[in-house]
């Protein structure tokens, strides 16, 4: 049975808490329990200050079969960053710009940029599969999207791993592969009406927004889906979003998410949907928490079976 943790972001002090809370100790190194296995959602780093040490609590936890993983936009990030592009010298497959560089500098700081820790931390970004769909649920960091899957699978090992050569093709902006890839490590975005556009949380503008693809119902509009603060709600449609852009989800085994940033107390999207990340990075640590379910089999999820730690500062 699984325990699945949702994103870490660098404080492995309070992954250690949670870990400690879900009956796991620590041997010689490597947190592990007598009958259950982690399952990490991904997003282990940027932004903490603890982003090394994160690492090398789920690798190790990974690598010894206490646990298992899958990729998050960050460590997809991270190893676009460190990339060297086949086509432009002295270019990466992520752009060392300005923007992108302060979103991934807290993380480069840490472990030295270019240096043995920086390297042998991307060659185990390499490893960590896209989703997981295994007896009984499901995992994926932000959608899990069928049509977008299907595209993938030629750039994707037996074990949903991106392949070594495929790496340039799944960041060529503008491509069937590019868009899957972003769909399922950042969620559902759909385009606004002409001329409306909105400022994310940094500041950025923004003329699609990402919704709760979750949600069916007949009618939804763009406020109802709309994944944006209460300053902004309002200035979206009140107008029906055409129901093609809207994956749902099949229910055939729980799905378990993380990404989102979700806020209060930890609560379950759907009956069979769990968003696992409670903002355990907020600049506020009132918000933050770190959040686990504690699977068993069931085929229906039960909110009594999160688990959730705080953080101190």
């Amino acid at each position: 049975m699984y325990d699945l943790i949702g994103d870490i972001h660098g404080y492995a002090s309070a992954l250690e808490s949670l870990l400690h809370k879900l009956g796991y100790r620590d041997h010689a190194g490597t947190w592990q329990h007598p009958e259950r296995k982690v399952i990490f959602l991904g997003d282990f780093v940027d932004r903490g200050p603890e982003q090394g040490e994160t690492v090398r609590i789920a690798r190790c936890m990974v690598e010894a079969g206490h646990a298992l993983a899958v990729m998050g936009n960050h460590e997809f990030n991270a190893v676009a960053w460190a990339t060297p592009h086949e086509g432009l010298a002295g270019s990466f497959l992520r752009s060392h710009s300005e923007k992108n560089r302060v979103q991934h500098q807290a993380f480069l700081a840490q472990v030295g940029e270019n240096s043995e820790q920086h390297q042998q931390t991307i060659e185990w970004f390499r490893t960590l599969p896209l989703y997981l769909d295994i007896k009984g649920l499901r995992v994926i960091h932000a959608c899990w999207h069928p049509r977008h899957i299907e595209a993938l699978a030629e750039y994707l090992d037996e074990q949903a791993r991106i392949l070594p050569g495929a790496w340039q093709a799944v960041c060529n902006e503008g491509t069937e592969a590019f868009e899957a890839v972003e769909v399922l490590l950042k969620g559902m975005e759909i385009p606004l009406p002409v001329g409306v556009r909105f400022k994310d949380k940094d500041g950025h503008s923004r003329s699609s927004t990402r919704t709760r693809w979750w949600q069916e119902g007949a009618q939804l509009t763009y406020r109802d889906l709309a994944m944006v603060s209460p300053a902004v709600i309002e200035q979206l449609p009140h107008e029906p979003i055409p129901a093609d852009l809207q994956p749902g989800y099949d229910g055939a085994k729980p799905l378990f998410i993380g990404h989102y940033w979700m806020r209060g107390t930890p609560t379950l999207l759907t009956d069979q949907i769990a968003c696992l990340d409670y903002s355990i990075a907020s600049a506020d640590p009132r918000h933050a928490k770190l959040c686990a379910y504690r699977w068993s089999g069931e085929a229906i999820l039960l909110e009594k079976n999160l688990v959730w730690v705080g953080r101190s500062a």
